[in-house]
């Protein structure tokens, strides 16, 4: 991999890490406490909202997994070891890097 490609890479990743944020403070209005006013909303309604709520905090939680693993990915080309499987030490793919850049493991170490 040159330095382009990490280059490429580290932008690839700033940009996600940018709509994640984005998409954190979109996603904060459907994490909202659900109101149990039985007059206000029938029973229907409220385990609907309470429905959305569970999957409103389902994709927060999934979208800081993603967050923290493109961060560690920064600090690895910070370091210079980005792009390095932590098993055997080879090189990973670029095009596996470019679909995922989180990744830690080339494709013979994650598939065996």
């Amino acid at each position: 991999m040159n330095e382009s490609d990490i280059t490429r890479l580290a932008a690839l990743i700033r940009q996600r890490l940018t709509e994640i944020e984005e998409e954190n403070r979109l996603g904060q209005d459907g994490q909202a406490v659900v109101q149990l006013d039985q007059q206000s909303v029938g029973r229907l309604s409220r385990m609907d909202a309470l429905q959305n709520q569970a999957m409103a905090k389902a994709q927060q939680a999934r979208r800081d997994a993603e967050a923290k693993g493109l961060r560690a990915a920064l600090a690895r080309i910070e370091e210079g070891e980005f792009g390095y499987c932590e098993d055997c030490g080879e090189e990973i793919a670029v095009r596996r890097l470019e679909l995922n850049p989180a990744v830690t493991l080339c494709i013979g170490c994650a598939s065996g």
